[in-house]
């Protein structure tokens, strides 16, 4: 995904003081924020021109104590050709030898009224999110309980179908088809539709539906943190875990999420069995696990009936 020093001035409500509408579409290759402090002071060995380049309260009071003359020539030299924007916190007043160097060197200069760290968090945040790397799996995401599950199984079996039937009942559709997955960090992996598919659900015989239009706002999502995948198979070679004790892991953007198989036969309904198993995901988090349980009472059970014999 694209990320343009419009976009991120749009979603973190920062006002523009200085860029035109070519400056504006400029893109923002990484999410790493810079607070170019020693910078301020000259030195640039290291300098990633690259960031975008947020001024707080520290740089802006160091910058005040420089003479005019200073402050330009540091100015000009910070705004490169690769410098997407510079970003000034606060609401922090705008020298005007900042304006002179942005508009010579063609810089955008935003303002935003956040403090400092809490506008270089939203800021990463959003970045982080747009330009991590995405993968395209083929399933339906869903949102059951407030948790994201992930549907898989072969072409035909049936996945759009129990996504709808879990619709019905009051869960909502993130992604049909094609579902675009990211890490958000390592242990965290986040599901999205493809634009041109978003809301919509494709039913063999039917064709495609609009999720929106016939079951309104509340039966769709944009995006949901994957939590937990679940396949659909239909194979009578296939030994399925009865107890609940065969743990099963997939790896998906370099993020493990658990996944259970679930047998698919005529008469079954898989979205009822898919909504157990989402329950009963959420309930083994919260330090519910009716395995234990069950084993607990079979030992115990076991043990008074050896002590009988």
């Amino acid at each position: 995904m694209t990320v343009t020093v419009k976009m991120l001035a749009d979603k973190v409500k920062l006002k523009v003081i200085y860029g035109t509408p070519e400056l504006l579409e400029k893109t923002i290759t990484t999410a790493d924020i810079s607070r170019p402090g020693l910078e301020m002071t000259g030195y640039f060995d290291y300098y990633t021109s690259e960031r975008v380049q947020l001024i707080g309260m520290k740089e802006w009071s160091y910058m005040m104590t420089m003479t005019s003359q200073n402050r330009y020539a540091v100015l000009c030299q910070m705004f490169q050709q690769e410098t997407p924007a510079l970003v000034v916190a606060r609401d922090l007043e705008i020298p005007k030898e900042m304006l002179q160097a942005a508009e010579e060197e063609g810089v955008a200069i935003l303002q935003g009224r956040m403090p400092t760290s809490r506008l270089s968090a939203v800021m990463s945040w959003y970045l982080d999110t747009c330009l991590a790397e995405r993968i395209s799996v083929h399933g339906v995401l869903m949102d059951i309980y407030g948790m994201g599950v992930l549907i898989q199984g072969d072409s035909g079996i049936g996945k759009s179908e129990t996504g709808l039937e879990l619709i019905k009942r009051g869960h909502r559709l993130i992604a049909d088809d094609r579902v675009d997955v990211y890490a958000k960090d390592e242990e965290t992996l986040w599901g999205e539709p493809a634009e041109i598919l978003r809301h919509m659900l494709e039913i063999r015989g039917v064709g495609i539906i609009d999720i929106m239009s016939l079951y309104g706002a509340s039966a769709v999502k944009d995006s949901s943190q994957v939590q937990l995948a679940v396949y659909l198979e239909q194979s009578s070679e296939v030994v399925f875990d009865r107890l609940g004790n065969g743990n099963e892991d997939i790896e998906l953007a370099g993020v493990k999420i658990p996944r259970v198989r679930i047998p698919v036969k005529t008469g079954r309904n898989v979205s009822v069995v898919v909504e157990a198993a989402a329950m009963n995901y959420r309930a083994k988090q919260m330090g519910f696990d009716a395995t234990n349980t069950f084993e607990e009472r079979l030992t115990d059970l076991i043990a008074r009936n050896g002590v009988n014999a």
